[in-house]
């Protein structure tokens, strides 16, 4: 398969991303010597939506999340991953707010004011 940049992906319609989409099921697939049918199978969908998806047509997200958790292709969806990372300053006022030492339970504070 050709790389495609990240302009040309851009510039391409939705439709010309779904067949792209298409062509790397069918790729794969073929990749690992198996029929539609079988594929479809162990994905748990018709052969006939195996076909629609390999053949550019729209089609349901988790029918694609199946394709490829057969085709052990499921890491093309690490770009979707959201890391929440803390910026400097939030982290400084974070070890701020920690706590530095013990203070007395209110049971402690109790008992000494009884003793007197």
């Amino acid at each position: 398969m050709k790389e495609i940049t990240d302009t040309e992906l851009y510039a391409m319609n939705d439709d010309a991303v779904i067949t792209m989409i298409g062509a790397f099921v069918r790729h794969h697939r073929l990749e690992q010597d198996l029929s539609q049918q079988t594929l479809a199978d162990r994905a748990g969908i018709h052969r006939s939506t195996l076909a629609d998806v390999e053949n550019g047509k729209r089609c349901h997200i988790v029918t694609l999340i199946q394709l490829l958790r057969v085709l052990n292709r499921l890491d093309v969806f690490k770009s979707f991953q959201v890391n929440r990372q803390l910026s400097p300053m939030a982290i400084a006022k974070l070890e701020l707010q920690q706590r530095k030492r013990a203070s007395r339970t209110n049971q402690e504070s109790s008992d000494k004011e009884h003793e007197w």
